[in-house]
C-alpha cells in the first residue's frame, strides 16, 4: 500500500496502517477497561453485593425470607444497570455529534476518565452491614462507573476506524477484544492470588500470603474490587494518550456550519436511506440487551445455584476470560475471512445454545430433567456434576461473546459514513443501551414476581433470537 498515514478517517481517501505502536496502544484501552466488567460487573464484585451486602430491609416489601436476599441483590443490581442503560442510550450520539463537529476525541475520553475513577472509588464503601443509604450510593457508584466506561467506549471505538484500513478492521477489533480479555485475566489473577485472602482463611487462591493486609470479616477483598479497577485504569491508559493518533480539530468556519444537536438530528433523518445500518443498529439493540444482561446475571446466578464463593468465582472467572480471549482472537479472524454479518449470526445461534443449557442445570437437576448428585457441602470447587456442567455451558458462551462484540463495531465501522463516524458510534452504543433497561428490568420483574432467578434469566432468550433473525436482513455493502 502506498498511502501515507493519516489519523483523520473523515475523508474519502483510504486507510493506512498506523505503526505498531499506535496499533497496541490503541488495545490498551480495552486492557485498562476491561478489569472494571471483569472484578466489578461479572465475577467478583456484582455476586458479593447481591449475596452479602443487600439486607432484605432494602428491598421494602418485596422479600419475606433471608433465602431469597440473591434475588433481591439480582433486582436491585439490574434496576441500577437499567438506569445506567438509559443515561449512556440519550447521552452516546450527542456526544458522538459533538466531537465529530470538534474532531478530537482524547480529550473526551480523559475528562470521562475521572467520572469513572469517581465512581469506582465508591465501591469501596460496600460494607456487609451497609444500610440502605449506603447501599444506594453503592449502586450510584456503579451507574455512574457504566456509563462514563461506555461513553469512553464511543470515542475509542471512532478512532479505531482510521488505524487500518477497512480489510483489517476484524482483525484489529478482535485483538483488541482479545487484549482486554487478558487484561481482565490478569487482574482476576492479580487479585485472587496475590492480594486477597480467602474468606475465613489466610491465604490466596493460589496459597500465597496476601501482599495486602485485609480484613476479611470487613469484606475488604471484595470491596477492593473498585479502587483497584481504578487505579489499573489510571495505569494502562497512559499508552493511549501518549501513542494513539487524534483527528485534527476543524476550522472554525466547518465547526460552526452546524450544531451538534442539528448534525445528529441531521443524521438520525439520513438513517432510512441507509436500510441496512438501521437494520443492524435495530438488531445490535435487541441482541446487545440479551448478551449484556446474560453477563451481569451469571455470575450471580451461579454463586446463587451453587452457592459459590470467592474461589469458586475465582475459578469461574479465569477460565471463562481466557476462553473468551480465544474466541475474540478467532473472531477476529473469521470476520476479515468470511464477513462480520456471518460471524454475529453464528455466534449468536451458539450463544443461544449455552444460556439454554445454563438454564437448565440446578442444584440437583442438568439438561432440565436429568438427576444428578447435589454439591456435597464444603467439596471441592466444581466437584459436582451440576457445577461441572454449568461451567460447560458457560464456556460455550464465554466463547462467543466477544465476537459478536467484536464482530458488531467491525460492521459499524465498515458501514457508516466516514465524516460522521463518531456520531455512528455514538448512535451504536445508543442501540446497545437505549433498550438497555429492558433486560436487566424484565429479568427484576420476573424474578420478583415469580421468586425465581432461573424464570427470570430465561426471559434473555427472546433477545438472542429476534436479534439473530434481523441480522439476515443486513447488507454488508458499505453507506454512501
Amino acid at each position: 500500500m502506498t498511502t501515507s498515514y493519516s489519523a483523520d478517517s473523515s475523508t474519502s481517501e483510504p486507510i493506512a496502517r498506523a505503526p505498531l505502536r499506535a496499533r497496541v496502544s490503541w488495545m490498551m484501552f480495552d486492557w485498562a477497561a476491561q478489569p472494571y466488567y471483569t472484578l466489578v460487573q461479572t465475577f467478583l464484585f456484582a455476586p458479593y453485593f447481591a449475596n452479602v451486602v443487600v439486607q432484605n430491609a432494602a428491598c421494602g416489601s418485596m422479600i419475606a425470607v433471608g433465602s431469597e436476599k440473591a434475588a433481591c441483590g439480582q433486582a436491585l443490581w439490574g434496576y441500577a444497570a437499567a438506569v445506567a442503560g438509559l443515561l449512556i442510550a440519550f447521552l452516546s450520539p450527542f456526544l458522538g455529534a459533538v466531537a465529530d463537529g470538534q474532531g478530537r476525541r482524547k480529550p473526551w475520553i480523559a475528562a470521562l476518565a475521572l467520572v469513572f475513577l469517581a465512581g469506582l472509588a465508591t465501591l469501596w464503601t460496600a460494607t456487609p452491614d451497609a444500610n440502605t443509604t449506603t447501599i444506594f450510593l453503592i449502586l450510584a457508584g456503579f451507574v455512574i462507573a457504566t456509563l462514563a466506561a461506555e461513553l469512553m467506549g464511543v470515542f475509542s471505538n471512532a478512532i479505531m476506524t482510521g488505524l487500518v484500513p477497512k480489510d483489517e478492521l476484524g482483525r484489529l477489533s478482535g485483538n483488541g477484544w482479545a487484549v482486554g480479555y487478558f487484561g481482565g485475566l490478569a487482574s482476576l489473577a492479580l487479585v485472587a492470588g496475590f492480594l486477597v485472602p480467602l474468606p475465613g482463611e489466610s491465604t490466596t487462591l493460589l496459597g500465597f500470603q496476601p501482599l495486602l493486609s485485609l480484613d476479611t470479616g470487613a469484606r475488604e477483598g471484595d470491596r477492593l474490587t473498585g479502587p483497584f479497577a481504578a487505579v489499573w485504569f489510571l495505569i494502562f491508559i497512559i499508552p493511549f494518550f501518549l501513542f494513539v493518533p487524534d483527528r485534527k480539530p476543524p476550522l472554525k468556519s466547518q465547526a460552526a456550519e452546524r450544531s451538534a444537536g442539528a448534525e445528529l438530528w441531521n443524521t438520525i433523518k439520513s438513517l432510512p436511506s441507509h436500510p441496512s445500518l438501521l437494520i443492524f443498529l435495530l438488531a445490535r439493540m435487541i441482541y446487545t440487551d440479551g448478551l449484556t444482561a446474560i453477563f451481569t446475571f451469571g455470575g450471580i446466578y451461579g454463586a446463587s445455584v451453587f452457592g459459590w464463593g470467592p474461589l469458586e468465582l475465582g475459578i469461574f472467572g479465569i477460565v471463562l476470560t481466557l476462553v473468551g480471549a480465544f474466541g475474540a482472537l478467532i473472531g477476529g479472524r473469521l470476520d476479515d475471512r468470511f464477513g462480520p454479518k456471518t460471524v454475529i449470526i453464528a455466534a449468536l445461534a451458539i450463544l443461544l445454545i449455552g444460556a439454554v443449557g445454563i438454564l437448565s442445570v440446578d442444584q440437583t437437576h442438568i439438561l432440565f430433567t436429568t438427576e444428578v448428585a447435589a454439591k456435597i457441602t464444603n467439596s471441592q470447587a466444581f466437584s459436582s456434576v451440576g457445577e461441572q456442567t454449568f461451567l460447560a455451558f458457560a464456556i460455550i458462551v464465554g466463547l462467543v461473546a466477544a465476537p459478536i462484540q467484536a464482530a458488531s463495531r467491525s460492521l459499524l465501522a465498515r458501514l457508516a459514513p466516514a465524516d460522521k463516524i463518531t456520531q455512528y458510534f455514538g448512535l451504536f452504543a445508543f442501540s446497545g443501551k437505549v433498550t438497555a433497561f429492558m433486560a436487566p428490568l424484565i429479568v427484576a420483574l420476573v424474578t420478583q414476581q415469580t421468586g425465581s432467578q432461573r424464570l427470570g434469566m430465561a426471559s434473555l432468550l427472546a433477545f438472542l433470537i429476534i436479534g439473530a433473525a434481523m441480522m439476515a436482513f443486513v447488507r454488508t455493502t458499505p453507506s454512501k
